[in-house]
C-alpha cells in the first residue's frame, strides 16, 4: 500500500509544498469527524451498559459496527486524507517514527501520522472483534443475533468461553484508548497545535506557521 501522507515538518515531501502557503488546511471532512465522535459514544454506551441493558449494549454494538464498515467504504472513495493509502504505512516505518518522537525530533503529518495510523487500524480491529465476539456471545447465550443459526446448540461451557474472549478483547481495546489520548497529547506538545481541535472543526495549521 502506498502512502502519499507526506510531513510537513523535516523532509519536505511534493504534496506537503503545496500547503506552504496556506494558514489553516481542511484536513478532516465531516464524515470522519462525526465518525470519530460517533464511534466514541458508541463504545462509551457499550461500556456502561455492560451486564445492565443488554438491548441497548447490543445494539451499541450494532451501531459500532456499522459506523466502521461505513469508514472502510469511505477510506476507499472520501477524500485525501481519508483513504487508507493515504496514512497506512508499514511496521518499518512506525517504529521509525516511534524513535523519533523519543528523540524529540518526529516529522509533522497533516493528516495521520505513522502512530497515530497504526492506532486507528488497532483501534478499528478492537472495536470490530469485541462486536463481532459480543454477537456470539448473544447468539450462544439468548439464540438472538444475526449469529444465533450457527451456535445453537452449543454447550454452556462454550457459551462460558465466548463470553471471557469477548470480555477479554473489550478490555484490552478499552486499553488502547489512553493510549491513543496520550499519543494525541504528546504530538500536540511537540508540534504546538491543538489536534483535538482540528478533528472538531476539520482544520489543521499549514506548513508555513
Amino acid at each position: 500500500m502506498s502512502n502519499t501522507n507526506e510531513p510537513v515538518a523535516g523532509h519536505q515531501g511534493p504534496r506537503a509544498t503545496a500547503t506552504r502557503s496556506a494558514d489553516r488546511v481542511r484536513v478532516w471532512d465531516p464524515f470522519v469527524r462525526f465518525f470519530h465522535l460517533a464511534l466514541g459514544a458508541a463504545v462509551l454506551i457499550a461500556f456502561l451498559t455492560e451486564d445492565e441493558l443488554l438491548g441497548l449494549h447490543t445494539w451499541a454494538g450494532y451501531a459500532a459496527l456499522a459506523l466502521i464498515g461505513a469508514r472502510l467504504l469511505w477510506g476507499l472513495i472520501g477524500p485525501r486524507h481519508a483513504r487508507w493509502w493515504d496514512f497506512v504505512c508499514g511496521p518499518r516505518v512506525t517504529l521509525a517514527y516511534l524513535g523519533d518522537v523519543l528523540r524529540g525530533r518526529a516529522d509533522r503529518y497533516l493528516g495521520h501520522n505513522p502512530a497515530g495510523a497504526a492506532m486507528v487500524i488497532a483501534l478499528l480491529t478492537g472495536v470490530t472483534a469485541t462486536a463481532v465476539t459480543g454477537m456470539a456471545v448473544l447468539g450462544a447465550g439468548e439464540f438472538a443475533g444475526p449469529l444465533a443459526p450457527y451456535l445453537r446448540g452449543v454447550s454452556a461451557a462454550t457459551a462460558h468461553d465466548l463470553k471471557e474472549v469477548h470480555e477479554f478483547i473489550a478490555y484490552a481495546t478499552l486499553f488502547l484508548i489512553p493510549l491513543h489520548v496520550l499519543g494525541v497529547v504528546l504530538a500536540s506538545l511537540q508540534h504546538r497545535e491543538n489536534l483535538i481541535r482540528g478533528m472538531i472543526d476539520g482544520y489543521k495549521r499549514g506548513a508555513s506557521q
